[in-house]
């Protein structure tokens, strides 16, 4: 096999290390994977939860979904205290020191480079890069427009992000090398050829002539939906397509409610086609989704942490609009149905990331790691 260009792959891996915490990094990852399996490279996909000892996976795991959930003000605290404090970031990197025989043991030899999306897997790949325990290039996809100081570790060889002002905000924290990329999105979201806006919404069962605002929250439904989906319903003229992931509970409550709730929905660029503007809360990969698609995009009542810092850059770079009131919401919506508002910024394109692995990626063999001490 070949990949683009001519360049011969066969037998060379590349290893993508992602997270399954939402859907976020997973998706991200698995484009990632898809594209560079079209260059002609293997590619092995990693849980960094799953490399974790004992019971860390699950723990780590209730413990995000707890804060976001429950505890809003303690999510916003630790994502303050680790973007202010070298000291946190230093502590983590400590704790995942019990991991590294395990990730070590997801890298085979003919690995030619390793990819992240996660950014708590950075610091752990990051100092087995520097001490040479891995000899291969280490590259970290930032999947935020807000690049936190969590995604920066020691060893990290480039950091691919999406914008120019997060790759201003990456330099601010210290990172040593960073490329703007295009985002790793589905080409499916920039090219609806085929596929009307009409037939979309009949794939979904969605009234042809309603204006349509599609609330995003993420795979988890995280945040308050309720009380979006009910603000949204009451601006004059517009209809709610509410999309709750594979947060059951959410749909149970909104089981009455008088728009368009959904679950799982495995056709994003379809729905997107279908609707007429976005309302979303994070900033991450639905967002990058939504303004590829060429759709209004409007934050509101962003996530504590990453998603408030996502909706200050997506704000100020004129990417989404930014409503900070229940009473800006119905006019904001208005003026972005009817074309009355300012329209927004397009990202600009950006090299695609697979080529910038493929470029980095050695095609000899490297020189054996160093191993690690035995009480590591």
């Amino acid at each position: 096999m070949r990949g683009r260009g001519g360049n011969e792959h066969v037998g060379h891996r590349i290893v993508v290390v992602s997270a399954d915490i939402g859907a976020g990094h997973d998706a991200a990852a698995g484009e990632l994977a898809r594209r560079l399996r079209a260059r002609g490279f293997t590619v092995d996909r990693v849980n960094f939860l799953a490399t974790l000892p004992g019971p860390l996976d699950r723990l780590v795991r209730q413990t995000y979904w707890g804060m976001l959930r429950w505890l809003p003000w303690s999510y916003q605290a630790l994502f303050t205290v680790t973007r202010r404090s070298p000291v946190a970031l230093a502590l983590i990197r400590a704790a995942l020191r019990p991991a590294y025989r395990r990730m070590l043991a997801h890298l085979p030899p003919d690995t030619r480079a390793v990819v992240t999306t996660f950014p708590f897997a950075n610091q752990l790949l990051g100092p087995l890069r520097e001490d040479r325990r891995i000899t291969v290039p280490v590259v970290a996809y930032v999947t935020d427009f807000a690049v936190h100081p969590s995604w920066i570790s020691p060893g990290v060889d480039l950091y691919c992000v999406v914008h120019d002002a997060a790759r201003d905000t990456a330099d601010a924290n210290g990172a040593r090398a960073v490329r703007v990329v295009g985002p790793l999105i589905s080409r499916r979201f920039t090219d609806a050829a085929g596929l009307s806006r009409a037939a979309a919404r009949d794939r979904f069962g969605l009234p042809q002539r309603a204006r349509l605002a599609l609330i995003v929250a993420g795979a988890w439904g995280a945040g308050d939906v309720v009380r979006t989906a009910r603000e949204v319903l009451a601006t004059d003229g517009v209809q709610p397509v509410v999309v709750c992931g594979h947060n059951e509970r959410l749909r149970r409550r909104l089981r009455d409610f008088p728009g368009h709730v959904l679950g799982w929905v495995a056709d994003m660029p379809a729905l997107m086609r279908a609707v007429d503007v976005i309302v979303e809360n994070a900033g991450g990969l639905t967002c990058q989704e939504s303004l590829a698609s060429g759709l209004p995009t409007v934050t509101y009542r962003p996530l504590p942490g990453h998603g408030r810092a996502n909706a200050e850059i997506l704000t100020r770079c004129g990417l989404t609009t930014y409503v900070d009131s229940t009473a800006r919401l119905g006019p904001a919506l208005t003026d972005l149905l009817t074309g009355a508002g300012e329209p927004a910024a397009v990202p600009p394109a950006g090299v695609d990331v697979a080529a910038v692995v493929e470029g980095l990626a050695p095609t000899t063999p490297v020189a054996a790691p160093r191993p690690l001490p035995r009480w590591a």
